[in-house]
């Protein structure tokens, strides 16, 4: 009895968290003049359009936005990309090789992810000015392929490899960037996901720093395009809603496709 319960308290719980997301899509399939039109008393035609259009995600792949979008997918995936090659190596010293001043490395890693991006965006973006950095896909990216809860993340991962099989490779005459790709990287696949959708995440919601350096349309990412369908005098709710839509679904899927593997390192972090 107590599991049917939890059961239905979990779909009552479920659907309250999907109502709003629902909401949203339906308003997206419809005409501007449709959008509000039943929602002041609640019915089926609130959540499911009568007439359904694909009219606003059309005008969004010919418009900007559809360039946003994939600026915003290049962004986000050359970040991951590099940045899970940089995360990886920085988290492999820090967990296989000793050297003097470790600990105080590792925090200052740990402190670099507890400040808020925001707090330093506008000093960065002086320099990047200063470097002629200013609309150019280089410093969309720079600033994301650090990330210090990836390096945080893969560290503690690597740290549950046991050290015999590092031992035995060193022994073998295997280098450090040979033990690096060899073992500590095959083995730790749920943890390069697991940082992989954190790099992701962290650019594809990013909105201070691409309204700071992207600032032509060619580099507009998504979430500035987003912001920009707002008119002076008029607003495109339909559009609004296909753009929010678009925005949300595409790291939905990528979260749900990996969903096992980000479960699985996060389970496995911080086991020694």
């Amino acid at each position: 009895m107590s599991r049917r319960l939890y059961a239905l308290l979990g779909t009552i719980i479920g659907l309250a968290f999907a109502l709003p997301l629902l909401w949203a899509l339906s308003s997206s399939l419809r005409g501007g003049s449709e959008i509000f039109r039943h929602i002041s008393r609640l019915s089926w035609e609130t959540l499911v359009p009568a007439d359904p259009t694909l009219g606003n995600y059309a005008s969004l792949v010919t418009g900007d936005f559809g360039r946003a979008i994939l600026n915003s997918l290049l962004v986000a995936l050359v970040t991951v990309a590099v940045g899970l090659l940089i995360s990886a190596a920085a988290a492999f010293g820090l967990s296989a090789v000793r050297f003097r001043g470790q600990g105080a490395l590792f925090a200052i890693v740990v402190l670099s992810f507890l400040i808020p991006f925001d707090a330093i965006a506008i000093p960065l973006a002086t320099l990047f000015r200063d470097w002629d950095l200013t609309n150019t896909y280089a410093g969309l990216i720079l600033p994301g392929l650090g990330h210090g809860l990836a390096i945080f993340l893969l560290r503690q991962f690597f740290l549950a490899i046991p050290k015999d099989l590092v031992e035995a490779a060193r022994i073998d005459g295997l280098g450090w960037f040979g033990v690096f790709a060899r073992i500590y990287l095959p083995l730790s696949r749920p943890a390069l996901v697991s940082a992989g959708l954190t790099l992701f995440i962290f650019q594809w919601q990013s909105y201070v720093w691409p309204l700071l350096i992207g600032t032509d349309a060619a580099h507009q990412l998504g979430p500035i395009a987003l912001a920009n369908m707002r008119g002076q005098f008029t607003i495109d709710y339909g559009q609004l809603f296909a753009g929010s839509i678009v925005l949300t679904v595409i790291p939905l899927l990528i979260i749900l496709r990996f969903q096992r593997h980000f479960t699985q390192s996060i389970a496995t972090t911080g086991l020694k």
